[in-house]
């Protein structure tokens, strides 16, 4: 299959900007994979399409602050200067080592191997982190080396910036500490939040419990490829950059044993799946058993899904491996067609796409 089978029209007024004024209010497009048909609902209805027994997975990895300004050592620049040729961005995507991380940097073609970055507050002459390009990649990749410093994690709450994504064309504020995190995030080191998980409330989740849903949760840190485009012309000739995972003791017990009691597993994002779904691939047909690793599966059309029976996903960018992973979720044979289909109907019924947008439910 070729990355333009998986286009549509997007009316640019329908990408979310913002999230809704109250958390858990977003709409629910619910499909069904067995009819491909699709009806309207409302997030806050996530209970009533769950059954007791069901075990819903959560990705409970946390975001950090991971978009920071430096400026070149030996430059005379005004320290976070708004000019663009005085200001260097850097997206800070996968911690490698204690001090060791790749990033994107713009503008790449002036940051040359050995060369220093210093990062500081606004105004203030004296830099809190500085770090040397290690090396250097395609499309902006650098991997940095941060001088040591006694708590890396507090100056990057102080000066980092929450990393939304490109096409939220706005700056981040304070707001966005909370709303760009869930609930129920926990562990740090995503450069992105998994996005399904935001319409989380406590209120659902203690809804859910009640109801007789058991929730576990996995942790997948999202790095670079969530803001690397597809550059490739066919499904085959794309590789996903690998992330870190953990699946936790309980975590692997519980699909196990809802696995062996034929009751439904339900992830909570393409992240989730992602996990899953690699863990199952590394189990070859065996009990899953906890651990940690590292992930690039790429899951297209033609997949056959060994844990996920359920997937609550937001909507997706036109050519992304997240559209390419719904679409196999929705059928091996004809899932790309019924996603597009719902897709066209939530354009035409002006659902909110991307990060801070509107959510679909697959049964």
């Amino acid at each position: 299959m070729r990355v333009n089978d998986f286009n549509f029209d997007l009316p640019e007024e329908l990408i979310a900007q913002k999230p809704p004024e109250i958390r858990g209010s977003s709409r629910m497009l619910v499909l069904d994979r067995a009819t491909g048909t699709h009806q309207d609902n409302f997030f806050r209805n996530l209970p009533q399409f769950l059954r007791p027994g069901d075990l819903l997975i959560l990705n409970d990895s946390r975001v950090i602050p991971a978009r920071l300004y430096a400026t070149r050592a030996g430059l005379h620049t005004q320290y976070n200067s708004p000019d663009p040729t005085g200001r260097i961005e850097v997206l800070l995507t996968q911690q490698l080592s204690e001090n060791d991380w790749t990033a994107l940097v713009r503008p790449s073609r002036k940051i040359q191997l050995g060369e220093r970055l210093l990062f500081h507050a606004p105004n203030d002459a004296h830099p809190l982190l500085e770090a040397e390009i290690l090396s250097a990649g395609e499309f902006g990749e650098r991997t940095l080396r941060f001088k040591p410093t006694p708590d890396f994690q507090a100056i990057l709450n102080k000066i980092g910036h929450m990393p939304l994504p490109p096409y939220i064309h706005r700056d981040d504020n304070p707001d966005d500490r909370d709303r760009y995190q869930t609930v129920f995030a926990q562990q740090l080191g995503s450069a992105a939040a998994p996005t399904a998980g935001l319409h989380f409330t406590p209120e659902v989740l203690s809804q859910l419990k009640q109801q007789g849903i058991q929730i576990e949760t996995i942790t997948l840190h999202v790095g670079l490829g969530t803001f690397q485009p597809v550059r490739a012309e066919n499904l085959e000739e794309i590789h996903l950059h690998a992330e870190h995972y953990t699946l936790p003791s309980p975590t692997a017990k519980a699909i196990n044993t809802t696995r062996l009691a034929g009751n439904r597993i339900v992830a909570a994002g393409t992240t989730t799946t992602r996990t899953l779904e690699h863990c199952a691939a590394i189990a070859q047909g065996q009990p899953l058993v906890p651990h940690s690793g590292q992930t690039s599966i790429f899951i297209s059309p033609g997949h056959k899904f060994q844990i996920v029976d359920g997937l609550l996903t937001n909507f997706h960018l036109p050519k992304s491996t997240l559209l390419m992973l719904v679409s196999a979720f929705a059928g091996r044979e004809s899932g790309r067609e019924k996603v597009l289909a719902a897709y066209d109907h939530a354009v035409r019924q002006k659902y909110r796409f991307f990060s801070y947008g509107d959510c679909m439910l697959l049964l």
